[in-house]
């Protein structure tokens, strides 16, 4: 059965954290990828900078080959990594495990993922990948697929808890009742760990209800 996994990771642990060095605002969000083992270039959105500081801001890190500036949308900027393909980290061990990304977002305070295996057993690999090559992961949700309406979208648990508990205090009113802070709190994880659930939740309920149709 498909599962779905949850971790956290200290900032400086994945190359791209180095950013957060000299540009401690920014905030990084993975594309949505499938690592493969042979070839892991994954695009990422940058925000929370100005465009001419964050090539620079970019420093050299053993498992990275290069980071070049694709694209900006307003004040966000798409960029993408080559991998040194001899590095194991984060990714490498996920490549291996062929464990799917579904999000990735980078603070100074930490990365947040949600990935999803195609079976507990794939989950398994990727955290022994991972304890193998001392590299720090803290895993705070694994569950399986939790399917709303048919087969036409899905939700994890935590995606719809997040957003049924936003909607009944009132976050998606105007003007707001609750804050991002106070749902956070109230379910004990970070603002960004709640942010990127609801961003997630959003993006699926969307293309299974108004994009399908």
């Amino acid at each position: 059965m498909a599962t779905v996994m949850e971790f956290t990771s200290p900032a400086d642990e994945f190359p791209l954290g180095t950013v957060f060095e000299n540009l401690p605002g920014v905030t990084i969000e993975l594309e949505r990828l499938i690592p493969h083992e042979t070839l892991i270039i994954p695009y990422f959105w940058v925000r929370g900078a100005e465009a001419g500081d964050i090539e620079a801001a970019f420093e050299a890190h053993a498992g990275v080959v290069s980071i070049n500036l694709i694209d900006s949308v307003e004040n966000e900027y798409l960029m993408r990594a080559e991998w040194e393909e001899r590095y194991f980290g984060i990714l490498s061990a996920l490549a291996q495990a062929n464990i799917a990304v579904l999000s990735g977002v980078g603070t100074k305070d930490g990365w947040d993922f949600e990935v999803r295996g195609e079976s507990r057993e794939a989950i398994s690999e990727f955290r022994t990948n991972c304890q193998n090559h001392d590299i720090p992961i803290e895993i705070t949700v694994v569950h399986a697929l939790l399917p709303i309406q048919g087969d036409s979208y899905e939700l994890t648990d935590t995606q719809r808890e997040a957003l049924v508990l936003a909607y009944e205090r009132g976050y998606f009113d105007s003007p707001r009742e609750v804050s991002l802070e106070d749902i956070a709190d109230e379910l004990g994880i970070t603002q960004q760990s709640l942010s990127s659930r609801l961003r997630r939740g959003h993006r699926r309920l969307i293309a299974g209800t108004l994009i399908s149709q």
